[in-house]
C-alpha cells in the first residue's frame, strides 16, 4: 500500500510567491536592457548637434554625409566610456555597501579619487603628459597605489575595520590633496589641464582610453562575481557568514581589492565622478532585494543607463556648450542622498 506524504503547509505558497520573483526579475533584467539599448542610442544621436535615427543609420551602413559622419563617430568613445565608468562605479558602489554593511559606503572612502588625481598632476607636472591617455596611465596606478594604502593602514594589527579604513581614506586624502593644491598653485598650466580632468567628463577621450583601463574592470568584475555568494552570507553578520562556511575577512579583502580596481579603472577614464556608486546601488536594493548576485547584474545595467543620461542632459541643456558629467550626476546625486538618509533615520 503506497503511503502518501503531505507537503508540509505552506510549501505551495512559497514556491508561487518564488516563481513570481523570478518572472518580476527577468522581466525588470529585459527592461533594463531594452532601456539601457535606448539610452546608448540617444547617447550617440544627441549632442551640440542633434541627429536623427535615420542619419545615424546611415552612420552605420556607411552612406552617410561625411560631416554627419564626424559628428556621430566622435559620440562612441564617450558613450563606450559612459556604459564601461557607469558599469565599474555602481558595482563598486555595491562592493562597499555590502562589505561595511553600511549603506552610505562608496569608492570614494577608500581615497581613490583623490589618488588618481595626484598621479595626473604628476604627471602634467614632472612628465610632461598633456593628453587624456597619457594621464590615464598614471592616474590608474595613483587610484589603485593610493587604494592598496588605506587597505594596508586600515588592515595594520589584524583584521579589517571599517572605521580604520574611513580614517585612513580621510587621511591620505588631506596629504594628496594638499600635495595637489602646492602644485597646481605653482604651475598655472598644470592647473589648467588638470581642473578639467577633476569636474569628470565623457568628452575629450578615445578609445585608447578604453582600451587601457578594461583589463582592470575585467578583473574587478570577475572577483566580484566570485565574491557575490559569499557576501550575501556576510550580510548575516561575521558569526552567521562563517557557521556557513564563508571567511569573513577573504571576503572583505576580495571586495576591497575588487571595488577598488573598478573605482580605480573608471575614475583614470573620465576623472572623479561622485554618487554613482552611493546612488545606484540603493535604487537597485529597493528594486531587486539584498541578494548581491541581482545587485551586481542590475547595477552593471542601472549605473551606465545614469551616467549616459547625466551626460545627455549636461550635452543637450546649454547646446552649444556643454555641462559636464560630473557636475549633473553632482546634482542629481544629492537628492539621493538626501533620501537615503532620512531612509536610515526612519529605520532607526
Amino acid at each position: 500500500m503506497t503511503t502518501l506524504t503531505k507537503a508540509p503547509a505552506g510549501t505551495g505558497d512559497r514556491c508561487t510567491r518564488r516563481g513570481a520573483g523570478v518572472v518580476r526579475n527577468l522581466l525588470l533584467l529585459s527592461a533594463g536592457l531594452v532601456l539601457l539599448v535606448l539610452v546608448i542610442l540617444a547617447s550617440v544621436m544627441f549632442g551640440s548637434r542633434a541627429t536623427s535615427v535615420a542619419e545615424v543609420l546611415d552612420v552605420l551602413s556607411g552612406s552617410a554625409d561625411p560631416y554627419v559622419a564626424t559628428v556621430v563617430e566622435s559620440r562612441y568613445p564617450r558613450t563606450v566610456l559612459g556604459v564601461l565608468a557607469g558599469l565599474c562605479l555602481a558595482v563598486a558602489g555595491a562592493l562597499m555597501q555590502g562589505v561595511s554593511r553600511n549603506p552610505l559606503a562608496e569608492p570614494g572612502l577608500l581615497g581613490i579619487n583623490t589618488g588618481a588625481a595626484a598621479g595626473v598632476v604628476t604627471a602634467t607636472a614632472f612628465l610632461g603628459a598633456t593628453s587624456a591617455t597619457e594621464a590615464v596611465w598614471w592616474a590608474l596606478p595613483g587610484a589603485l597605489l593610493a587604494g592598496l594604502l588605506v587597505h594596508l593602514i586600515g588592515s595594520a594589527g589584524g583584521g579589517t575595520s571599517l572605521v580604520r579604513l574611513v580614517l585612513a581614506g580621510a587621511v591620505l586624502s588631506a596629504v594628496l590633496t594638499a600635495f595637489i593644491q602646492a602644485v597646481t598653485l605653482s604651475r598655472p598650466q598644470v592647473f589648467d589641464s588638470y581642473r578639467y580632468w577633476v569636474v569628470g567628463a565623457l568628452g575629450g577621450r578615445d578609445f585608447d582610453v578604453f582600451t587601457a583601463v578594461l583589463p582592470f574592470a575585467l578583473a574587478g568584475l570577475a572577483v566580484a562575481a566570485l565574491l557575490a555568494s559569499g557576501l550575501n552570507a556576510l550580510a548575516l553578520g561575521d558569526e552567521s557568514a562563517t557557521s556557513l562556511g564563508a571567511n569573513p575577512a577573504l571576503l572583505r579583502g576580495g571586495g576591497l581589492l575588487a571595488a577598488t580596481l573598478l573605482a580605480a579603472a573608471a575614475t583614470a577614464a573620465v576623472g572623479p565622478i561622485a554618487f554613482v556608486g552611493l546612488a545606484v546601488p540603493h535604487v537597485v536594493r529597493a528594486l531587486v532585494g539584498v541578494d548581491f548576485r541581482l545587485q551586481f547584474a542590475f547595477c552593471a545595467i542601472a549605473g551606465p543607463i545614469l551616467l549616459l543620461l547625466a551626460d545627455i542632459v549636461g550635452r543637450v541643456l546649454l547646446r552649444p556648450q556643454e555641462l559636464m558629467v560630473g557636475v549633473v550626476t553632482a546634482f542629481l546625486g544629492a537628492p539621493a542622498l538626501l533620501l537615503a538618509v532620512r531612509r536610515m533615520k526612519g529605520a532607526s
